[in-house]
This record gives C-alpha cells, sequence and structure tokens, in this order.
C-alpha cells in the first residue's frame, strides 16, 4: 500500500468541512441534554443560568461563535488555500476556547465537549499540515500543472514577482 498515493487522494477542503459539521452536530446534542438538566429550564425562564445572567449582547456573543462554526462548513469547501489554512485554524482555536468557556455540569457535557475538543483539534492539526499539491483535477492555469521547459528555450509563462 503506497499511503503517498492514499495522501494525495484525500480531499482536504471535503474533510475539513465534514469535521465542522460533527463538531455542530455535537454542539447541538450537548445543547439537547443539557435541557434534561433538573431545573434549567426554570433557570432560562428566570434568565439567570449557572449564576450568569444572560444578556442580549452574551446572546448576540454565543449567536456569533456558534454562526462562525456553521459559515465553516461552506467555507472550508470554497475559500481557497491560502485563506482557507488561517480560517481553520483561527475559528478553530475560539471555537475550543468557547467550549472551554461554557464548562461541563455533568457526564455528559464532558463528553460532548471531549468530541468537541478532539474534532476542533484535528481541524486546527489539519489545516496547520495542509500543504498545497497538484491535484490532478487542477486548472491549467495552475503554474504547477504547467510542463517544464527546457532551460535552453525561453518560458511562455512570465515570471512570478
Amino acid at each position: 500500500m503506497n499511503t503517498k498515493t492514499d495522501t494525495d487522494k484525500t480531499d482536504i477542503k471535503a474533510l475539513l468541512s465534514t469535521l465542522w459539521v460533527f463538531v455542530l452536530l455535537n454542539v447541538i446534542f450537548r445543547d439537547i441534554h443539557e435541557f434534561f438538566r433538573p431545573g434549567l429550564l426554570q433557570e432560562i425562564m428566570a434568565g439567570t443560568v449557572k449564576g450568569v445572567e444572560i444578556t442580549e449582547e452574551m446572546m448576540l456573543l454565543a449567536g456569533l461563535v456558534l454562526e462562525l462554526a456553521i459559515l465553516m462548513v461552506i467555507l472550508s469547501r470554497v475559500l481557497p488555500y491560502r485563506l482557507n489554512r488561517p480560517a481553520n485554524m483561527v475559528v478553530g482555536a475560539l471555537m475550543i476556547v468557547s467550549v472551554f468557556a461554557n464548562g461541563t455540569n455533568d457526564l455528559d457535557d464532558i463528553f460532548f465537549a471531549a468530541a468537541e475538543i478532539a474534532a476542533l483539534a484535528v481541524i486546527i492539526w489539519l489545516a496547520w499540515r495542509w500543504r498545497r499539491w497538484v491535484n490532478p483535477t487542477t486548472p491549467a492555469t495552475h503554474p504547477a500543472s504547467r510542463p517544464k521547459v527546457p532551460p535552453s528555450q525561453p518560458s511562455p509563462w512570465p515570471r512570478p514577482q
């Protein structure tokens, strides 16, 4: 088995997008499981959860952080390589901070938080290790897909500055 060939066949963009879906599903199910915690609905109705007052600003901030993760499902597939790597690393790190900021109440919280953190760590690791390589489907305009010109002939393509 040639691992180099197997690695080259992996579509990193699709893998990152799938991992973001996995993270979001864990966030959703962690929240759903929380509703079964005795007293949580009463805390929500009172406007204070775990001793923290729920404000509009806090809800907006939480919504923005979650929206970033939702956006990464699409952005991981459509952003160019140069923007995709740092976007996945930055948003992944931000999401890990938000998981720790939420804290844990019980065993199912710990389970879902561990799954989220593990997937986010894999996202950051994949983005960090991702190197541009020539894809067989790369358009002919990509510099790596151009045929090599012998040194004795002038190159028909302009040199990058």
